[in-house]
């Protein structure tokens, strides 16, 4: 029994490294084409953006790049945290508190701050937005679910809630938000004459966000089974968690 758990941790937490290694490999720039400078692209290059239209391109670029490093921040601050915790809590109990509460933050600054288009930053209704705009709603839907975590583990670690569902509350919104990430509708920056290539690298980050968040959501199920691995799980289930923040602070368009 011992030695299929530990090739299970073994399997898991290489699993985990191999997703990190993919993610990062994708962030190289890839090699500059020499000698065709005279060819001419006119039939494949779309019409050039006007500059404000540039400004605005670039301001989006920057603000999705920009709330994906400050989740990610709060991802790795709550994986260090839940790492810690049984030591930090012996002599600061309130600090049982932090790792939910960075699920909170993390969720209230998306719900506020995604896509700024909308009220009270920009013209548009949040109804008009979330109606018109598949983008704008799916970036609530993940503001919402990390609301959802921080509320249920918040009143778990204050002994409020003590169902057995609340257990599965976190693996399910978990393994959930990852399949959502990989129908993400994401067309920020998705102009001009190396689109194609910018929507596959987008494309191929937010399957690792799904892929490491699939893993995290299935560690933390288990964390919750009452096992003679249970203590160690509760650990385990943070360093994906971790890898998951850094590759969101890694993330650009």
């Amino acid at each position: 029994m011992k030695t299929r758990y530990t090739r299970y941790v073994l399997a898991t937490c290489g699993a985990v490294i191999f997703i990190f290694a993919r993610a990062v490999a994708q962030q190289a720039p890839a090699p500059e084409h020499t000698g065709h400078e005279g060819m001419s692209m006119a039939t494949d290059e779309p019409t050039p953006m006007d500059a404000a239209h540039q400004r605005k391109f670039l301001a989006d670029k920057k603000e999705s790049e920009f709330n994906h490093h400050v989740a990610g921040f709060f991802v790795i601050l709550a994986g260090v945290f839940i790492l810690s915790e049984s030591t930090l809590t012996r002599r600061w109990p309130f600090l049982r508190f932090v790792w939910p509460s960075c699920f909170l933050l993390s969720g209230l600054f998306l719900l506020v701050f995604s896509d700024t288009e909308l009220w009270p930053f920009g013209p548009q209704s949040w109804w008009y937005g979330l109606t018109r705009n598949p983008e704008d709603l799916q970036h609530k839907t993940f503001a919402v679910i990390l609301l959802a975590l921080g509320i249920i583990e918040a009143q778990r670690a204050r002994g409020v809630v003590k169902s057995a569902w609340a257990a599965l509350v976190f693996p399910a919104l978990a393994c959930c938000g990852s399949v959502m990430l990989l129908f993400h509708q994401h067309h920020t920056g998705m102009h001009g004459a190396e689109h194609m290539r910018e929507m596959a690298r987008v494309q191929a980050q937010h399957e690792s966000f799904a892929a490491t968040g699939f893993v995290i959501g299935v560690l933390k199920g288990l964390s919750e089974l009452p096992t003679r691995w249970q203590a160690l799980l509760a650990k385990l289930w943070a360093l994906p968690l971790i890898v998951l923040g850094t590759l969101l602070m890694l993330y650009t368009e």
